[in-house]
């Protein structure tokens, strides 16, 4: 049923975008009531706007805490326009028709991220805004209630295609969103008094992006976030479901080292790494790792990528591009391929969420994000020989690697390069077994490099088969009832080992 717009109640916080929205409802002869600031705002503008306070007998009380909390107001939000007994209520209170609720919710998660005190955070919890966005979206048969800023652009469209009237499909699609900015708010205000404890599950995300398909083309992809808070994309095609998923993985990655480093990924998993003083260098060291995988990869760094590391990655093709910024000349050289997508990371990742979120079953899993980086100081040394210096730098860097790999997962690497890792194996030794194999492929000597495990060894056969190939030290967590075989082999055959005590699965 088709409905016109005869009286709009408006009170926001943020007033940007209204002006145009009050112009129109102006000219459709809407009349406005509203409240202190917002009502200030639209007779500035010159538009004859009645006060609630006029409406309700009642003055703004409790520090602005109780302003629209009012039977007049709800009454002439909530009342049934085809119900006889309500027309008669509201007759008889003489309570005016609100056909139009435009409102917005204080900004309660911006006041958490800047680090205010308690009682800002708690003042910036809305009671009336709240209650007028659940009252209007409960009587969308008769109201439009527009809950954000976010929502001005269809309203609008709305206004200006049918002249102040809309149909029950309008009016719920606006009561559809209205929810969602409900459900949001409430979430982000539970999840600050939840403080990490875990006590329920409350996600909510308003940034919905379509992707072309999800995993595969058969599948729906949706990508729920900011993006732009994290990265701002320079160049290229749209991002997929798999891009960001390779993406997740890469900055995830290099996050982890201070000294210049650069990845390239397929699948999830690093397939070319390196540390060197330079990006050019890095990228070279990291691409002997494996030359055929990283066509189509997915390449981070760390640090500025230059001119030459730009022409030396371009070389071969490649899905995505990461890094913290760009000289010009490296943008020159890269824009040259329009497909391309070059990605400048900001700082937004930092302040995501520490949680791991995943579906499963009919329910979910939560846990904490990996964090976990291992230093020399976490180093226990079990074995009669000690690794050297330049070994110890292999290890860490192997056991950075090694977090970041598929379980099951074992990486070789020697001079802070990749040389081949074996990931999602079924078992510890084929693991070890594939990593040697490709070793072998591209040509690597494997004489003096170091073995990194996720996990602990359960039988000595990992570390003989690893002696044998030429490794000299290896990094694992520990823990297994076997740790003493596989030990007492590494002092019969000069191999050095240590222990972290923490175990890294990526399932």
């Amino acid at each position: 049923m088709s409905k016109k717009i005869k009286s709009a109640l408006i009170s926001v916080y943020h007033k940007d975008g209204l002006e145009e929205i009050l112009k129109k409802l102006s000219e459709l002869g809407v009349k406005f009531i509203s409240t202190g600031g917002t009502q200030e705002f639209i007779q500035s503008l010159g538009y004859e706007c009645s006060a609630v306070e006029e409406l309700t007998d009642y003055p703004s009380i409790l520090g602005g805490r109780v302003k629209t909390l009012h039977p007049k107001i709800f009454g002439g939000i909530l009342y049934r326009r085809e119900d006889e007994k309500d027309k008669k209520t509201i007759k008889s209170y003489d309570i005016p028709s609100i056909d139009l609720v435009i409102v917005d919710l204080y900004p309660f998660e911006e006041t958490v991220a800047c680090d205010a005190s308690e009682s800002d955070i708690i003042e910036k919890i809305d009671i009336g805004g709240i209650s007028l966005i659940r009252a209007g979206a409960k009587n969308y048969n008769d109201v439009i209630i527009v809950a954000s800023k976010q929502q001005y652009k269809p309203l609008f469209e709305l206004l200006n295609e049918k002249n102040g009237e809309s149909d029950l499909n309008d009016r719920k699609w606006f009561a559809k969103e209205a929810f969602a900015v409900s459900s949001a708010y409430d979430s982000a205000i539970f999840n600050y008094f939840d403080n990490d404890e875990g006590s329920a599950l409350r996600i909510a995300s308003n940034n919905a992006k379509t992707l072309r398909y999800g995993e595969n083309p058969h599948q729906k992809g949706l990508f729920y976030g900011k993006f732009e808070d994290a990265f701002e994309q320079l160049h290229g095609k749209e991002i997929s479901y798999n891009n960001l998923l390779d993406i997740d993985a890469a900055v995830s990655l290099v996050a982890d080292f201070d000294e210049t480093a650069l990845a390239i990924l397929k699948h999830n998993n690093a397939c070319g790494m390196a540390c060197r003083p330079t990006v050019k260098e890095a990228w070279d060291a990291a691409l002997a790792a494996d030359p055929i995988s990283a066509f189509g990869g997915i390449v981070a760094t760390n640090k500025v990528v230059d001119k030459e590391a730009a022409e030396a990655i371009s070389e071969i093709f490649f899905e995505v591009l990461i890094a913290p910024d760009y000289t010009q000349e490296a943008l020159d050289v890269l824009f040259q391929k329009k497909n391309r997508i070059i990605l400048k990371q900001k700082d937004g990742l930092k302040d995501s969420s520490n949680i791991q979120v995943r579906s499963l079953l009919n329910g979910y899993l939560v846990q904490d994000k990996n964090t976990s980086i291992q230093s020399k100081d976490n180093l226990k040394v079990v074995t009669e020989t000690a690794p050297s210096n330049n070994e110890v730098e292999d290890l860490l860097f192997a056991n950075i690697l090694v977090k970041h790999t598929k379980s099951n997962a074992i990486v070789l690497a020697k001079n802070k390069q990749l040389i081949a890792s074996g990931t999602g194996q079924t078992s510890r030794v084929d693991a070890l077994k594939q990593a040697i194999d490709k070793a072998n492929q591209f040509g690597f000597d494997l004489n003096g490099a170091v073995m990194a495990s996720d996990a602990f060894f359960p039988f000595p056969d990992s570390v003989e088969i690893a002696q044998k190939a030429g490794i000299t030290a290896v990094i694992q967590p520990g823990g297994s009832i076997k740790d003493a075989e596989s030990i007492d082999y590494c002092n019969k055959n000069g191999v050095s080992m240590v222990t972290t005590g923490v175990r890294h699965f990526k399932h």
